[in-house]
């Protein structure tokens, strides 16, 4: 087993080192004009000189609270309503067309109401987090629940089973996977969100990184803040699958079970 994951892991790494390779090469041969794409060699003296200065660290770990507290909320939100909506049609019905109706404008095209509401401050970018976290969530929840098994909940009215004793035995573990599936792809798009706020009104954050960098003509940092985006987002979505074999480790094993099959 171990053997197969290094394995996955290294062809994993095969096209991002070619990549490099093409990267560095051509910066040596000067295929290209070195203030569009920087070489790796000043891509790598501002980030260390970002380090050095604690620029970097400030910015990562304001974007990483705005993430992950934008996340909080609209979980909080969105798996409740997910589930309430998921076991009664009625409040399908009042809530469907509104929800429909916000779900199909971005979220970014709320930015100059958010700014004209509360300000620069904080509020607009946790406000745009949650709007592009929200529906992944809520979505997923509700399709977990939708299509838990009626037999399955039937068998447990049989047995005596209450209304929150047969969401939490038998309709839970059954939409759990989706609810996951949910959450992670509600991580991506709370990335994709915030750093389209902080580019548009911020004084810190990695996209506020990068637009200033842009402004002030330096390429290399604009790489830099780039490269600190994909690797902070692959690095959080590893360990969130981590967290859901923990947490699901049945699909795991039926997983297994299909492909000895």
């Amino acid at each position: 087993m171990l053997k197969m994951t290094t394995t996955k892991v290294l062809r994993g790494l095969y096209l991002p080192a070619v990549i490099i390779l093409v990267w560095i090469a051509g910066s040596w041969l000067a295929a290209w004009n070195s203030y569009i794409i920087p070489p790796p060699g000043e891509v790598l003296a501002a980030l260390t000189k970002l380090l050095a200065d604690g620029v970097l660290a400030k910015h990562v770990l304001v974007s990483l609270y705005r993430v992950f507290a934008g996340f909080l909320a609209a979980f909080l939100l969105a798996f409740p309503l997910g589930v309430a909506v998921g076991m009664s049609s009625r409040c399908n019905d009042y809530l469907q067309p509104t929800l429909e109706f916000i779900r199909h404008v971005p979220p970014l095209a709320a930015m100059p109401m958010l700014i004209l509401w509360f300000g620069i401050g904080e509020w607009p970018k946790l406000l745009i987090v949650i709007l592009a976290t929200f529906f992944p969530i809520f979505l997923n929840t509700l399709h977990g629940v939708a299509s838990c098994d009626v037999k399955l909940v039937e068998v447990g009215k049989s047995f005596g089973l209450s209304k929150g004793e047969t969401f939490r035995r038998i309709v839970f573990p059954a939409a759990l996977p989706s609810v996951l599936v949910g959450m992670r792809l509600g991580l991506g798009y709370s990335w994709r969100a915030l750093v389209g706020a902080e580019l548009i009104a911020a004084s810190s954050g990695i996209g506020y990184m990068i637009l200033d960098a842009e402004q002030l003509a330096r390429p290399d940092v604009v790489v830099l803040g780039i490269l600190t985006i994909g690797v902070l987002g692959s690095l959080i979505d590893g360990l969130f699958l981590r967290l859901t074999k923990l947490a699901i480790p049945w699909k795991e094993s039926e997983e297994a079970d299909y492909g000895r099959g």
